[in-house]
């Protein structure tokens, strides 16, 4: 096991990551920028090392100052979190010629899922169902032209690199095919440095489904079942359950199978999630984020493994903690991400919050990092917290999240708690009948967060 872990991250992941070590035994290093000095991550790790200035590209970015830290305090292994340097093949590369652990996949894995194109082609070899679409980069030429007209209009242009909804656009008609290509490289370009397009057949109204795997290494690999995200917001999740309304136990057992089969192929190591887009009782697969996921909690809650500390005890050699028949999935949990946001137009809005209040009772759980008096700083993400609720059934896990939505009080700043208020009493949600577009047709009828 490692002696001591440096957490390359903020806000609530660095959190949750350190409660894990604690729980393991293992010492921890917090690394902060000037913003974060006051973090909550901060001021319970053993040992915390000021890293550069707010900007990320300064601090959290900074690889060097990553590495100076782990040498000055001793750390032996670095978890990334979420986001940042967390599938930056590169950066597993450095730590591993400085013989310092990556807590995350093989840099191969990385850079191989981190390319969608090549993503998809290795998906395809491994028996894992696609979405119709190109075989590798195309332009605003006649062959993407000839491909769009055989999967059919419309079509979704994607970029080759990133994710998070940035470069990709519609085409409706094969009039929009050339713009489309021609924006969605542009906004590939200056987002992720690379322009490479690809396109796939737009799904008309698909829930977004993802399968939670986790790999040894060493050939063994199991999935931890299904989250629902199919409440989106420009391509960002908002809203996320286990397991989800409309998948069958035959489906799940299915495409879990075909998942699991396929890490345990590429001997892949540590937590991963597949995601698809799921349609008329087809999955097709669009992406691998080789990382710990935000929505992670909900898996938890269901299955009871420790997803953040199995990573830890894998990464440092432990073997799988259950076999696939001993997974059980246990009632159902929903995730809602609170973010420092106007509710109506999604404005950021950093500042200083007033009044905290976290709801509590049995099967509530909150990853957050604020704290009542805790300024949230301009330069990040906004995300205030996860409220996350468990119960026996769908109906009981929606009656106690509006409880403890009611509950919870931030105050000092907007938050998008209302929308949550707004949503768990939509009667669309409620009978879990919704799919990826709903969520932004909702909201562009009115004010539903009034």
């Amino acid at each position: 096991m490692f002696d001591k872990i440096l957490i390359a991250n903020r806000g609530e992941i660095a959190l949750r990551v350190l409660r894990a070590c604690k729980e393991l035994g293992i010492a921890t290093v917090a690394v902060h920028s000037t913003a974060d000095a006051d973090a909550m991550h901060v001021r319970l790790a053993d040992e915390s090392v000021c890293i550069g200035p707010p900007q990320s590209k300064d601090s959290y970015l900074n690889v060097p100052a990553l590495l100076a830290a782990c040498e000055i305090t001793g750390a032996d292994a670095v978890h990334p979190g979420y986001g940042f340097l967390s599938e930056n093949a590169r950066f597993a590369e450095i730590l591993d010629d400085h013989n310092l652990h990556f807590i995350g996949p093989k840099a191969e894995h990385i850079r191989l899922m981190g390319d969608k194109i090549e993503a998809k082609k290795t998906a395809k070899r491994l028996g894992i169902p696609v979405v119709p679409g190109s075989d590798g980069a195309v332009g605003p030429d006649d062959d993407a032209m000839s491909i769009a007209k055989e999967i059919g209009f419309p079509v979704l242009v994607k970029a080759a690199a990133g994710g998070g909804g940035r470069g990709m656009k519609v085409a409706h008609t094969a009039d929009d095919l050339a713009l489309a290509i021609s924006t969605a490289g542009n906004e590939a370009k200056a987002a992720f440095g690379d322009a490479s397009v690809y396109l796939e057949k737009y799904l008309q109204k698909p829930r977004h489904i993802e399968i939670q795997v986790l790999g040894d290494g060493r050939g063994g690999a199991i999935h931890l079942g299904e989250r629902d995200c199919s409440l989106q917001r420009r391509h960002q999740k908002v809203w996320e359950e286990s397991p989800s309304p409309v998948i069958s136990p035959e489906a799940r057992a299915r495409i879990g199978g075909i998942c699991a089969k396929a890490m345990q192929e590429m001997q892949y190591l540590g937590v991963g999630t597949i995601e698809f887009l799921y349609e008329d009782g087809e999955f097709y697969f669009i992406e691998m984020n080789t990382r710990i996921q935000v929505e992670h909690p909900v898996t938890e809650m269901i299955t009871g493994i420790d997803l953040v500390l199995e990573q830890i005890r894998i990464a440092a050699g432990g073997d799988l903690p259950v076999t696939q028949d001993e997974i059980t999935l246990n009632g159902h949990a929903i995730e809602c991400r609170v973010n420092a946001e106007n509710p109506v137009t999604f404005r950021p809005s950093p500042g200083k919050i007033s009044r905290y209040h976290p709801p509590g009772g049995l099967g509530i759980r909150i990853d957050s990092a604020v704290y009542q008096g805790y300024t949230i700083p301009p330069y990040y993400d906004s995300l205030v917290g996860k409220l996350i609720v468990h119960g026996k059934t769908r109906g009981e896990c929606l009656m106690r999240l509006r409880r403890a939505l009611d509950e919870m009080v931030v105050d000092g700043i907007e938050t998008t708690l209302p929308l949550f208020r707004a949503l768990v009493r939509e009667p669309s949600i409620i009978d879990g009948d919704y799919h990826i577009h709903w969520l932004e047709q909702y909201l562009a009828s009115g004010d539903p967060a009034a």
